[in-house]
């Protein structure tokens, strides 16, 4: 009788274990499926902003690539320089302030942010052709994928490239910077081809990172602030390894 009730007890909490675990990995899923909807949707403002742009940027009667006056001011004014650095300041302030805001603030700061992009981003449809800027973009997609995914079913730990992935991410910002006064070819593309293997580590790396912040005890605001900033890291991925791999493989104007 007692061995009974022992394996009695034994397939009860077998049987509650699995449920927890069911419960854990729909949240889980729910939880991941929230972040890439909110990055999906960030890349289509994105690109919907930069589309915008560059339609009331550039003179359509002149022909050729004759700029309006909004053009002139937004990338050959000193306007420029404000354009370039507003998602920046935008991306800081939404790091640093996320945990003070409300879900919805996020969110919306999230979305600004995204149409901030776009109109920075707008100068590459001047620089490259539209063809190749879309045959870049669906590549990227398909590299990201791959490298999420990857991200998120390994059972590696990613955790130590860590620090390899941000001492390059800092060496690509510093050679950038360089750059721009030396205007070198040959350190531009070593940065492209440095940059797209850093990004690429970046994402598989934020994506296990994000899975590992999933917690099933929290409430639905912090879940959803935890979705949007999971989303800001992996937008942020996806845009410079586009930028990366449009600089090696875009053909230019």
């Amino acid at each position: 009788m007692s061995t009974f009730d022992r394996n009695s007890n034994m397939r009860y909490a077998a049987a509650g274990a699995n449920a927890q675990a069911g419960v854990y990995d729909e949240g889980l899923r729910a939880y991941m499926l929230g972040v890439y909807n909110y990055m999906a949707l960030g890349l289509a403002i994105t690109g919907l902003a930069a589309l915008a742009t560059v339609y009331f940027a550039i003179d359509q009667t002149a022909g050729g690539m004759a700029l309006t006056s909004f053009g002139q001011a937004i990338y050959l004014s000193p306007l420029k320089w404000v354009v370039m650095l507003a998602p920046l300041a935008m991306v800081f302030f939404l790091s640093f302030r996320i945990q003070s805001m409300s879900a919805s603030t996020a969110q919306t700061t999230f979305w600004v942010y995204a149409a901030l992009m776009g109109l920075s981003l707008s100068s590459i449809f001047l620089v490259y052709t539209g063809g190749s800027i879309a045959r870049v973009f669906f590549i990227t997609a398909a590299s990201f994928g791959a490298l999420s995914l990857y991200g998120y079913t390994t059972k590696k730990d990613l955790s130590g490239w860590g620090s390899f992935l941000f001492m390059g991410l800092i060496g690509i910002v510093i050679a950038s910077l360089v750059n721009i006064f030396l205007a070198s070819s040959a350190l531009q593309f070593a940065i492209s081809v440095i940059g797209v293997l850093v990004f690429a580590g970046l994402t598989a790396y934020d994506t296990q990172q994000i899975k590992e912040m999933y917690y099933a005890g929290d409430g639905s605001e912090v879940a959803k602030k935890k979705s949007i900033m999971g989303a800001l890291r992996l937008y942020l991925d996806f845009i410079n390894l586009f930028l990366m791999l449009l600089q090696l493989f875009g053909n230019r104007e």
